[in-house]
């Protein structure tokens, strides 16, 4: 129970018959084998804890966000003074290193030397949490298929509500006109370019470095009659060439590019705006500029290799510095906890199918995963900002209203049994989700 205060709502089971009980406890940890203690002797802190969680070293009985959330809030302060007492208990064990689970990545410097972020190690980063089956995702996410925060815009408003609320909320902040083209970095399974191009009479273009991700959008996109005004390629926004646009979202995709990168990243898609053209970028924040960029051990190796946040006033300051006028921010960190919490409802309902399609202990990572995520929304600790920039003339001109209008104009509705429309493809029964 060291861990934690005698406050704490989590109980704790040992392999060796001890246990104890936690105030009003609404999830039991259990050490399961002395493995656990292999793993965090060997790597003490998140990366142990998560190779006893997803070896099934440790299990979390009960609800695991409850627990974790428990640990995080009820976290006991270990003295300097205790350290040499725990350690030396700890290898008085003689407890030799356990086996490192499989689905962990590389360390950092092993995975890519001192180069980072070149095309090749973006594509394997890519891979590495993207590249699994669509059954697995498609239980996961829904009929949107849309794999970032949702808006909810009323208590009651379902995930695929929430979802197409906030793709609508984009366009209309970037005020999509019929004809106009549109960019979408990091398009995922292409909902956004599918509800632009269905909703607002857009050419859309989407960009990923997902094969898969990119074949699933096509063949949705075809479902719905889109083909000659939506399309998903596999293509590194670096080689988009001499190409122009009126609009450009970016959608959960900087968190991959890297800090040093974002200035030519903005610099690149002012280049590819006409003038007074919008973008729109959507993105995992730091709350703080004083704290580190890059993610902690768990979610480097088991989640989003080479994955970096920033503090939000970074993100502006590059934006700003680098062509593109910020007119409007805004901080949606609630919304991606309500958004974490129905995407862990949804694994827990439909386990067996995704234990099915990726494995028990890659499931376990996406379980810990999103649970810590919806906990480092609830309290803060991750943040996610919607940053509108424009291209402004050279003579100041940004086509922007005097004043925000994008909450004032009518929010088009669900169209009338999306939430239910899933049809199998003839070709490779994987679901596909009609236009928005």
């Amino acid at each position: 129970m060291m861990l934690v205060d005698e406050h704490a709502p989590v109980g704790f089971r040992a392999y060796d018959g001890s246990v104890v009980n936690g105030r009003d406890a609404r999830a039991v940890i259990e050490v399961r084998s002395p493995a656990a203690l292999r793993y965090l002797l060997h790597a003490p802190g998140e990366l142990g804890l998560a190779r006893a969680y997803v070896s099934g070293a440790i299990e979390v009985h009960g609800d695991l966000h409850a627990g974790l959330h428990a640990i995080a809030t009820h976290r006991r302060k270990v003295r300097l003074r205790d350290l040499p007492r725990l350690l030396a208990a700890l290898r008085s064990r003689r407890l030799p290193s356990a086996p490192v689970p499989r689905e962990e990545a590389p360390s950092r410097w092993r995975r890519r030397g001192l180069v980072a972020h070149t095309r090749g190690s973006d594509a394997a980063a890519i891979a590495h949490h993207y590249d699994l089956p669509d059954r697995f995702y498609e239980s996961l996410l829904g009929p949107s298929m849309a794999y970032s925060c949702a808006i909810f815009t009323t208590p009651g408003a379902t995930l695929e509500e929430a979802q197409h609320e906030k793709f609508d909320l984009i366009c209309r902040k970037l005020d999509l006109r019929a004809g106009q083209r549109l960019l979408d970095v990091g398009a995922g399974w292409g909902g956004l370019v599918m509800h632009a191009a269905a909703n607002y009479g857009v050419e859309a273009l989407g960009v990923t470095l997902s094969r898969p991700q990119a074949e699933w959008a096509r063949r949705a996109i075809d479902q719905a009659g889109l083909m000659g005004c939506a399309e998903v390629r596999v293509l590194d926004y670096r080689d988009l060439g001499d190409q122009r646009f009126d609009a450009i979202a970016s959608v959960g995709a900087m968190e991959h590019f890297g800090s040093r990168r974002l200035g030519s990243h903005f610099a690149s898609m002012a280049g590819h705006l006409r003038p007074e053209g919008r973008m729109l970028n959507h993105c995992i924040t730091r709350p703080s500029s004083r704290q580190r960029h890059r993610a902690g051990p768990f979610f480097d190796r088991y989640v989003f290799p080479d994955g970096e946040l920033q503090a939000p006033g970074t993100v502006i300051s590059e934006m700003h510095d680098h062509g593109l006028e910020v007119r409007h921010t805004e901080n949606l960190r609630e919304h991606y906890a309500t958004t974490l919490a129905h995407w862990g409802s949804n694994l827990e309902a439909r386990w067996s199918e995704a234990v099915a399609e990726v494995g028990e202990r890659r499931g376990r990572v996406w379980r810990l995963y999103i649970a810590l995520s919806r906990i480092g929304f609830e309290l803060g600790r991750i943040q996610i900002h919607q940053i509108l920039g424009v291209r402004t003339t050279a003579d100041g001109r940004s086509g922007m209203p005097s004043r925000p209008d994008w909450e004032r104009r009518p929010v088009r509705a669900l169209p009338r049994g999306a939430a239910s429309a899933i049809h199998d493809s003839p070709r490779t029964g994987a679901a596909h989700a009609t236009a928005a």
